[in-house]
């Protein structure tokens, strides 16, 4: 049986690892989104400092002293410190500089949230739950329903724009798509208790926010796509509001249809791919998706690797909103 955490009081209220609750009147699991990347981004802060010194303690005492041997040694692992983004490989940022440059000139275009963004701009949302904060995207968060599917990696890189095409550093990006029949958790039918295919992460150093998913099927009317929103940093993403940027990624067709050959998983995905296309799409159709097609590689045994950088300018206007109703 799990503890729930325990909070102390203090002159200013009731406090958890030495912050004050967002919610004085709520447990601990029950803060929501931000005290949780808050409470993350401390955690890991500590354990680098940690790692760092134990990593200097295990390097003295393993030099060897002055003497005339040749003593061999190993040569030490510089041991990186913690990121607020867990699951995304490492890269510098030297490296990401040079993939915003390879990019096509432009900001991600903003893009409809579509009826189902589940961010309290059309009904539920799921922000404000203890938990949203992750890299594996599968499960519900109350531990309900689990989503089957292709594995797929989402790799977003974000770049800010405004302050020269950097890494876009301590954003925080929600991602949000369908499952293999085409619904949304939280709104169609059957599933609108379950949290699935929903998940926040916060851009580390090297610009990169990544994700574990299924790969998203293909449902009538439209483009296979995921959805995302960026938001200026942790705290912002209570409000859809503070959205600085509402985009979709389009998923190239040659491995869509890999993937949706497999009709056992992905029913009626290969059907409705043959009636739409890239300039058809009533999002992507404008430019053919020029500056949101993803890269891919991978298989359908072991999974699907989708890469996209984007490039963020916060001195525009967020112009993209949730569309009510539903397909």
């Amino acid at each position: 049986m799990s503890r729930i955490p325990e909070t102390q009081m203090t002159p200013e209220g009731p406090t958890y690892e030495g912050r004050l609750l967002d919610r004085a009147d709520e447990p601990v699991v029950d803060q929501g989104a931000p005290f949780d990347i808050r409470t993350l981004v401390s955690r890991r802060g500590i354990l680098g400092l940690v790692v760092l010194g134990a990593g200097a303690a295990t390097l003295a005492a393993c030099t060897p002293a002055a003497t005339g041997s040749t003593a061999t040694t190993a040569t030490p692992t510089a041991t990186p410190t913690a990121t607020t983004t867990p699951s995304a490989t490492p890269t510098p940022s030297a490296s990401a500089t040079t993939t915003a440059a390879a990019l096509p000139a432009g900001e991600i275009p903003d893009e409809t949230a579509g009826p189902y963004p589940g961010d309290g701009s059309n009904g539920v949302d799921v922000l404000e739950q203890s938990g949203i904060v992750r890299s594996d995207l599968r499960s519900s968060l109350d531990g309900g329903a689990t989503a089957t599917g292709v594995p797929m990696t989402l790799n977003l890189t974000i770049f800010d724009t405004a302050g020269g095409d950097v890494p876009f550093a301590g954003a925080a990006v929600y991602v949000w798509h369908c499952d293999t029949e085409g619904n949304y958790s939280m709104y169609s039918s059957g599933i609108e208790n379950e949290t699935y295919l929903r998940g926040v992460q916060v851009v580390g150093d090297d610009g990169v926010v990544s994700f574990t998913s299924i790969f998203p099927g293909c449902y009538d009317g439209r483009w296979p796509h995921i959805h995302f929103e960026v938001y200026p940093n942790v705290d912002a993403i209570t409000d859809s509001s503070n959205a600085i940027a509402t985009s979709q990624v389009a998923l190239p067709q040659a491995t869509c249809e890999t993937v949706y050959a497999d009709t056992a998983t992905y029913p009626s995905s290969a059907s409705n791919l043959s009636r739409v296309s890239l300039d058809s799409d009533n999002v992507f159709g404008d430019d053919g998706g020029v500056l949101e097609l993803a890269t891919t590689s991978g298989d359908n045994a072991t999974g699907w690797t989708v890469s996209l950088g984007v490039r963020v300018d916060t001195t525009t206007t967020p112009t993209a909103g949730a569309m009510p109703g539903g397909r």
